[in-house]
C-alpha cells in the first residue's frame, strides 16, 4: 500500500467515524490545566507567574481567559504544579 492509498483509506474512515458509521479505535484527550485557579491557590500576581513559567503576562491572560491553552512543556509544568504546589516555589526561584 503506498501512501496516498493510506491516507485514503485514513480519511474514510474519518468520513465513517463523523457520520456514525465507525466508532473511532481510540480517543485521546487532554485535561486542560485552569490556569486561574492554579495561579489563585499560589496567591501569585500573573506577573509573577509568568516570569516563573517563563512567558509573557498576556501569555497568562490568554490562558486564564480560555482564549488559549497551554500546550507542550507548559501543560506539562501547569500539571505538576497543580498536583504538586511547591513545585512553584522551585520554579520562581531560578
Amino acid at each position: 500500500m503506498n501512501i496516498y492509498d493510506e491516507l485514503q483509506t485514513s480519511l474514510q474512515e474519518a468520513v465513517d467515524i463523523k457520520q456514525g458509521k465507525a466508532k473511532a479505535s481510540r480517543v485521546t484527550r487532554h485535561e486542560v490545566a485552569d490556569v486561574k485557579a492554579i495561579r489563585a491557590s499560589l496567591h501569585v500576581s500573573q506577573a509573577e507567574f509568568a516570569k516563573a513559567m517563563g512567558t509573557s503576562v498576556d501569555t497568562i491572560k490568554s490562558w486564564e481567559a480560555k482564549r488559549r491553552n497551554p500546550t507542550g512543556l507548559a501543560a506539562k509544568v501547569l500539571a505538576t504544579i497543580q498536583t504538586n504546589p511547591s513545585y512553584f516555589a522551585e520554579l520562581a526561584s531560578h
